[in-house]
């Protein structure tokens, strides 16, 4: 009897765990479906730590980082993403995937290009309301183009372009609050406030945090997820516990939050508005970035899931009020967020998949 060949698929994204959580997402679903997962990222960025624990093959290839500032390093950057052009190039000619799935970063761009030299299709999942540089530069080679908001379509304007919705992993919502409460060493007394500022932290929501630790201890139990290096050691407070970022036992300390702090980044939002948790979304300013995050907090504010503060109005008192606010009509974004009905997208991105895979 013949065997099968078992199909493949390549899946790639990196630089920020945003950039990572819809592939750890799909992984174990496309595994069920009976695909072969192999993931192409880079050296030394977030994603090789978070796809280690999947123990699936890992490839690198050489990227530049796409700054949109004056750099002396933008003259070589294009050179070390030709080069991760050749080498995409040549890992995906050997392992011949039927289909390249990309979640976006800077290190997906030469494996988008290497996949359409290749001529293997490219799906590529754009998490924000605006498309990030990378994808923007992705887009012209990918064969279909999936989009988290609705809105997002009329910034792409691509025939390829279709709106699936978020994937949010399956892990998230099988936490146990009883184990968070043990971590953090908590009691059921208090509402508990997590802080997130994403996985490079948040300086100014740190300090303003812990500027007014001793007013919010009067009210909540705080777990607050600082970013790498950026814990506090001198400060031990009943109540309150710091940690760089959390991976197992993010889901029990999730199911056990009453309220959250956090910037935008459209999975982590999704991921809350899963959970049905009240959010104080503090987006980047456009200062500091495309401004993506505040289209992002203000698209869920005006459908009434989160209250939206600018980070240029924090001050001490502007956000332990808004905390108190957000705390007070807790219900009502509770039921706003439960009158979501979105079709669930993970099922559809793994359809899709199949599809263009079929097709090619």
């Amino acid at each position: 009897m013949k065997k099968t060949k078992k199909r493949t698929i390549m899946l790639t994204g990196g630089g920020s765990a945003g950039h990572v959580s819809v592939n750890l997402a799909l992984i174990p679903r496309l595994q069920e479906e009976g695909w072969e997962t192999r993931y192409i990222g880079s050296k030394t960025g977030i994603e090789k730590d978070l796809i280690s624990q999947l123990d699936i093959p890992y490839d690198t290839v050489s990227t530049g980082k796409l700054r949109r500032y004056f750099d002396w390093q933008n003259f070589k950057d294009p050179f070390k993403v030709m080069g991760g052009v050749i080498q995409a190039m040549r890992l995906i000619r050997r392992e011949q995937p039927e289909i390249i799935f990309s979640k976006g970063g800077f290190v997906s761009v030469p494996v988008v290009i290497g996949a359409w030299l290749n001529r293997v299709p490219v799906m590529i999942h754009e998490s924000d309301l605006t498309p990030g540089l990378a994808n923007k530069l992705a887009m012209p080679f990918a064969t279909k183009i999936c989009t988290t908001f609705p809105e997002t379509k009329e910034y792409i304007k691509s025939e390829k372009t279709e709106y699936v919705g978020a994937v949010v992993r399956e892990t998230l919502k099988a936490g146990d609050p009883a184990k968070g409460r043990k971590l953090c060493g908590f009691t059921k007394q208090k509402p508990v406030l997590l802080i997130m500022g994403g996985s490079l932290g948040a300086k100014q929501i740190n300090e303003t945090i812990r500027h007014n630790l001793d007013h919010l201890l009067n009210h909540y139990q705080i777990v607050h997820l600082c970013g790498k290096g950026q814990v506090d050691e001198t400060i031990n407070k009943p109540g309150y516990i710091q940690f760089e970022y959390l991976n197992e036992a993010l889901p029990d300390v999730l199911t056990m939050t009453d309220l959250v702090v956090s910037r935008a980044g459209s999975n982590s939002i999704f991921e809350f508005l899963a959970l049905k948790i009240p959010m104080l979304l503090i987006p980047l300013s456009r200062q500091a970035s495309r401004g993506d995050q505040i289209l992002n907090a203000r698209s869920f504010e005006r459908l009434g899931y989160a209250k939206v503060m600018e980070e240029e109005a924090i001050t001490d008192d502007t956000f332990v009020k808004a905390v108190d606010q957000l705390y007070t009509a807790r219900q009502q974004y509770i039921s706003n967020m439960t009158h979501d009905n979105a079709e669930e997208p993970a099922s559809r991105i793994v359809r899709l998949i199949h599809e263009l895979a079929n097709a090619g």
